[in-house]
């Protein structure tokens, strides 16, 4: 199969699941994202994921992510090249760079939107091999708001547990996804007291039942201020009926019509809290591959 064909079919699925969502996929916007890193379709191994969202800034849009692999180019040098993403002189621009040079990354991820286009590029570390959020925060180029919170993080054992960094070009933020969490991150006690500490809203009792089930979280910062913006706890299933909260109606639609490619697939069910509410979101994977997209 050539590798026009293969960017065909997978611009053909995105197609079919933003429909199930009535949203219109741009081709303008996703062919160029498909095109730039077509090799990564070339691997057995990439995952395909999708995520739809609840909250006002998700409505009209289906969020798209594949893997692609380090042997190949650096990856925000070919979203330069492809005119994904322009060169600001912002710090964020240096981070891949820096995290290629300095982490040993395992895998890479890409992030786009069917209407919004290029998004984010993530660095997957092995899951054996979690890396010091203190050697993270002293990048060049890191947002501040990492060392200004590495003690809240440490209180909660969180200080050497990180798998991954993902790199928000569209709205200039970083998320950092923590993996083997202790157990009490996801006591209800808990959740309630760092989203006190945080400034952020108060989980609801759907909220903290999901929580009972939760495997990673992620904090997502920004270089606007110091302060954690969102916290989101992140729970892993085969059927997403099986989770302790009800999945939205239209949420439900989408996954139980997606046109699926292999049977081996698996939902990331997220729950995220920021100052001003709290909202859902879940990823369906049509290809799983253990290890690095289990951070996700």
């Amino acid at each position: 199969m050539s590798r026009n064909t293969e960017v065909a079919d997978v611009c053909s699925v995105i197609e079919k699941a933003a429909r199930l969502l009535d949203v219109t996929c741009v081709r303008d916007k996703v062919l160029p994202v498909l095109n730039t890193y077509r090799e990564a379709f070339a691997h057995e191994a990439t995952v395909v994921a999708y995520r739809v969202a609840t909250g006002r800034r998700h409505i009209g849009e289906l969020d798209c992510r594949f893997t692609t692999h380090p042997e190949e180019r650096d990856p925000y040098a070919r979203a330069l090249a492809g005119g994904l993403v322009a060169e600001t002189g912002h710090p964020i621009g240096t981070i891949l760079p820096d995290l290629r040079e300095r982490f040993p990354v395992d895998t890479y991820g890409i992030d786009f939107g069917v209407v919004g286009g290029f998004k984010k590029i993530y660095a997957f570390f092995t899951p054996d091999d979690l890396q010091e959020l203190s050697a993270l925060a002293r990048l060049p180029g890191m947002t501040p708001g990492l060392a200004a919170n590495s003690e809240f993080f440490a209180r909660h054992g969180l200080a050497d547990r990180v798998g991954v960094v993902g790199v928000d070009y569209a709205q200039r933020t970083v998320n950092v996804y923590f993996n083997e969490v202790p157990a009490a991150c996801f006591a209800p006690e808990t959740m309630v007291t760092m989203c006190r500490e945080l400034g952020l809203v108060r989980p609801s009792e759907y909220m903290l039942r999901l929580g009972r089930e939760a495997f990673g979280l992620y904090a997502t910062l920004s270089w606007e201020s110091p302060r954690i913006e969102r916290l989101c706890f992140a729970v892993t299933t085969t059927d997403p009926n099986t989770l302790p909260v009800r999945i939205d109606p239209g949420v439900e639609t989408f996954v139980s019509g997606f046109p699926y490619g292999s049977a081996d697939r698996k939902f990331v069910y997220g729950a995220a809290l920021a100052p001003e509410g709290e909202y859902y979101k879940i990823e369906l994977h049509d290809k799983w591959k253990s290890g690095a997209m289990d951070f996700i």
